[in-house]
């Protein structure tokens, strides 16, 4: 029997994550609950006036986007690590770089795609302009990318530690502040009446240069990881 291509191999590996994050339900419903609690209290914390919360909601919003993206980086390869399919795929005559792209697929779907289509919801809540929407979730849609990708290269190379989650947070944090300065940026830019095109621009090219590089990050921080194991 011949070996599967290597897009059939991505495919099959996209299908296996979706299967078992179907199997682990609260992994997908943590951030989206994380998001619903944090934007509740807000309000509570902020004070219920409309237009104080309005001005406040891109960076709200985006902030508790990143905070969530957090929570899952940590367990992106970490039960794969643990069961031992993760040797297995690093031995595989597939390309590690289109392999680890499928995981991350997979994370992005279930948690940033997830997030940004839900956002409306949340963003009615903090009173932002209907004008904005739309940008939000563009915003959100690329930004979200971004960090998954960013959060896999801290999450192979931590995947072998108990405490990585900490680890991460120290690693990557940093890259991801220009996210959220220009996903922020391009929501307040439409809700003063401004183009929000540059702020999306720059984050589609952050998106695309992630895309090309973070995967060979990714199988070098995995090697690394397995070797350290």
């Amino acid at each position: 029997m011949s070996a599967p291509t290597a897009f059939a191999f991505c495919r099959r590996l996209l299908r296996r994550q979706w299967v078992l994050a179907v199997r682990r339900p609260v992994e997908v419903a943590n951030p989206l609950l994380f998001f619903f609690m944090a934007i509740a209290l807000f309000p509570l914390g902020l004070g219920p006036e409309p237009d104080r919360l309005a001005s406040l909601a891109p960076g709200i919003l985006w902030i508790i986007a990143l905070l969530s993206n957090l929570l899952t980086s940590d367990s992106l390869f970490r039960s794969d690590f643990d069961d031992g399919s993760l040797d297995q795929l690093l031995l595989s005559p597939q390309p590690l770089y289109l392999s680890v792209l499928a995981y991350v697929l997979a994370q992005w779907l279930l948690t940033g795609a997830l997030l940004a289509l839900i956002s409306p919801l949340f963003a009615v809540m903090l009173n932002l302009p209907g004008e904005a929407i739309g940008t939000l979730v563009l915003s959100l849609l690329l930004g979200t990318g971004v960090l998954s990708l960013l959060g896999g290269i801290g999450a192979a190379l931590t995947v072998g530690l108990q405490r990585g989650g900490v680890l991460i947070t120290l690693l990557i944090l940093p890259l991801y502040l220009p996210v959220l300065i220009f996903g922020t940026a391009a929501v307040e830019a439409s809700t003063s009446g401004l183009p929000a095109g540059p702020y999306l621009a720059l984050l589609g090219g952050m998106l695309s240069l992630a895309i090309a590089l973070a995967p060979f990050a990714m199988a070098a921080g995995l090697r690394i990881s397995a070797d350290a194991g």
